[in-house]
């Protein structure tokens, strides 16, 4: 069994490869750059995972992922597409700019779009795959100061749709994941913040999830739990979701 986790070096990408890694795939990690946690796993699981350096905006590195992957192994049994970034400044959406939203959104919306595409071949190879996108609760909940994060995890939604109707006919199941308030290096900045919310009710479950749950879903997608489901959305995010009066 054969994965690709962009953006796993990480965060929510590096405990997905390694709920991978333990439940006996080989992984393929994509990331611009190596650092000291990806370390750790090849020390760990040594010949069970590769690096690959890509930008997933950038359609030479895309390529090169993809044909590394082909090389190496001929077919891919998991994609997750974790690879995404925050804005580079929060900014009101009457201030942001052209720049500031192809930043974000050629990373998170095409960049995830395009890996999709480009790995189908390899998916379909392997007789039944599976693809996970990993968006946000920011897919249906309204941050006026980082839009341009919004719009980018609301189109994965329908990217996720589109590629379970496509890819249906090959067997290959399509599922979406939104996370909730997670401790990563991306919230760090705001923790003080949520942590505020969440102790005000603005969750059920009242703490910040960590990595490790989003992971979890990961795996038992990967374990085949959940192959009558497609164009599905889970909500791994402490009941945000759950409307109340």
């Amino acid at each position: 069994m054969v994965a690709v986790v962009t953006g796993g070096t990480r965060g929510i990408g590096k405990a997905i490869a390694e709920e991978l890694l333990e439940k006996g795939f080989t992984v393929i990690v994509s990331a611009r750059s190596r650092n000291s946690d990806f370390e750790d796993l090849e020390k760990k699981y040594n010949e069970k995972i590769f690096f690959v350096s890509c930008d997933i905006s950038d359609d030479s590195d895309v390529n090169g992922l993809v044909s590394f992957v082909e090389r190496k192994f001929g077919k891919l049994s998991l994609l997750v597409n974790n690879a995404g970034v925050a804005p580079r400044e929060r900014k009101d959406i009457l201030e942001i700019t052209p720049d500031d939203f192809d930043y974000l959104t050629d990373i998170n919306l095409k960049g995830t779009f395009f890996v999709t595409q480009k790995f189908v071949p390899l998916l379909v190879n392997n007789k039944k795959a599976r693809i996970v996108n990993i968006s946000s609760m920011s897919a249906y909940t309204a941050s006026v100061n980082r839009g341009e994060y919004c719009v980018s995890k609301a189109g994965i939604s329908m990217i996720t749709k589109l590629f379970a109707a496509r890819l249906a006919e090959y067997d290959i199941s399509v599922l979406e994941i939104r996370p909730g308030i997670i401790e990563t290096d991306m919230t760090s900045k705001v923790k003080e913040k949520y942590e505020k919310l969440i102790s005000e009710g603005i969750t059920p479950i009242k703490r910040m999830g960590k990595p490790e749950d989003v992971a979890k879903c990961v795996g038992a997608i990967a374990e085949g739990n959940f192959d009558f489901c497609t164009g599905t959305v889970i909500d791994c995010d402490g009941g945000f979701n759950v409307r109340r009066l």
